[in-house]
């Protein structure tokens, strides 16, 4: 399995631009556009309410909720095939999940701003497990402290990138609008809750 480090200072970031074929990928995807789970929920952003520029759904197997911007979400269970991915990103991350945050970009007028996932419940050194599927987006992480160290990763369709240790203590990452037009894309982010 083709493995990248992606060295940046204060964090820990794998990716693995091939983690499922194209083939599985593309099958992948057209499963995860047909769930019922997806929906769009209002967040609390700088004190003012809205609609999140995307849509989501909560995956997990132990019924805690997820807390983020003032909304709360509450889980549906695991699909098979969502638990069989759960499977193999634990393999590779060295970490038992048990929850997954699914995002679904529509076009490229869907995107999700600057933040840290950080949340009390993930622990002090969340591991992230971040799957993509359908159309390549360019994700963007900037260091909290030192403005100046900014990286952009290509995420493939198929592709798995792993963030660990420090990573959210000292970046934030975001998925930004483009005008281009580009197919939906569905990003599984598989993380712990305690």
């Amino acid at each position: 399995m083709n493995r990248n480090i992606i060295k940046l200072p204060d964090a820990e970031l794998e990716y693995y631009p091939q983690f499922y074929s194209a083939q599985k990928s593309e099958a992948m995807l057209k499963y995860l556009l047909s769930l019922r789970e997806w929906k769009q929920e209002e967040i609390k952003l700088f004190g003012r309410k809205l609609m999140q520029p995307r849509l989501t759904a909560l995956f997990g197997n132990t019924g805690k909720t997820y807390t983020y911007s003032g909304l709360e979400m509450n889980p549906s269970p695991f699909t098979l095939e969502l638990d069989q991915l759960r499977k193999n990103c634990e393999k590779v991350a060295n970490i038992n999940f048990n929850t997954c945050l699914a995002n679904l970009y529509r076009n490229g007028s869907d995107s999700i701003g600057w933040h840290s996932d950080n949340e009390k419940e993930l622990g002090e050194n969340p591991v992230i497990a971040s799957l993509s599927f359908g159309a390549e987006r360019i994700f963007h992480l900037k260091h909290k402290k030192n403005t100046t160290l900014k990286h952009k990763i290509y995420l493939e369709s198929g592709s798995l990138l792993l963030m660990k240790g420090d990573t959210q203590h000292f970046w934030k990452h975001q998925l930004p609008k483009t005008k281009k037009k580009v197919e939906p894309r569905v990003n599984l982010t598989f993380r712990k809750i305690y």
